[in-house]
């Protein structure tokens, strides 16, 4: 009989039934030190790309933990193609920016740089760790991918025009969210979210200037960053489908 899972974590191994699977000493340090489970006990684990998988706990060392997967219970699905470029912010709220992106499916998360940027660092080792304990707390299948910190134009220079790209426009200039977005065609997304002091004037007339770019207002309230990102978001995600639902 299949057991509960009594964790569920991420792994970079290949899963398959009758597999071993040896757990490094963080995560080992999780599942005996912090949840104080015993060899038999069942943790669920997922890498991505071959579903979710039951296993159960062998034993414990010093500094790892022996598994054997046992059965997949759930199949890789496909998740939503949607990125998230954002200017990075201070480090609790830029943390909270990574978690909740990835609790909302975003695929692929591009730091970028802008003329009003003011932090020039992202500890990318930390932003993948808050990513991953996300992932495997909101049961998603995947992590989202981390792309290294680049300058806002530099990655637009190489930018797929199949991919539309939402610009939350602070200027109060842009049509709302939900009017833009009406007669937004299928495809490919990505959010563009600026620094705290907001994009130069001359960045959003260039942005605006770009084929894939659909500028957009989040409402008349003046939003912090990671607040703007996480409405844009949820709100892109809810039009989008709901369009093609229909």
């Amino acid at each position: 009989m299949r057991g509960k899972p009594e964790a569920r974590l991420f792994v970079e191994a290949n899963l398959a039934a009758g597999r071993a699977l040896a757990l490094a000493a963080d995560q080992a340090h999780y599942l005996k030190t912090v949840l104080r489970l015993a060899p038999g006990a069942a943790v669920a684990f997922f890498n991505g790309r071959e579903g979710e998988w039951l296993a159960k706990i062998e034993g414990f060392s010093r500094n790892a933990c022996a598994l054997r997967i046992e059965e997949r219970i759930r199949a890789q699905a496909a998740e939503p193609d949607l990125w998230l470029l954002f200017a990075p912010i201070k480090r609790a709220r830029i943390d909270y920016l990574v978690e909740k992106a990835t609790e909302l499916g975003v695929s692929a998360l591009l730091p970028v740089t802008t003329r009003h940027t003011m932090v020039e660092r992202v500890n990318l080792d930390r932003l993948r760790a808050h990513a991953v304990e996300a992932a495997e707390q909101s049961e998603r299948l995947s992590v989202p991918a981390l792309h290294p910190l680049l300058p806002l134009e530099r990655v637009l220079a190489t930018w797929d025009a199949g991919r539309r790209l939402v610009l939350c426009d602070e200027s109060m200039t842009a049509p709302p969210i939900a009017e833009a977005l009406n007669a937004a065609p299928a495809g490919p997304w990505a959010l563009l979210v600026g620094p705290e002091g907001g994009f130069a004037e001359t960045e959003l007339d260039a942005l605006k200037k770009l084929p894939f770019v659909c500028p957009v207002s989040l409402g008349p309230r003046v939003l912090r960053a990671d607040t703007a990102a996480i409405a844009g978001l949820a709100v892109l995600q809810a039009l989008l489908s709901g369009r093609d639902a229909r």
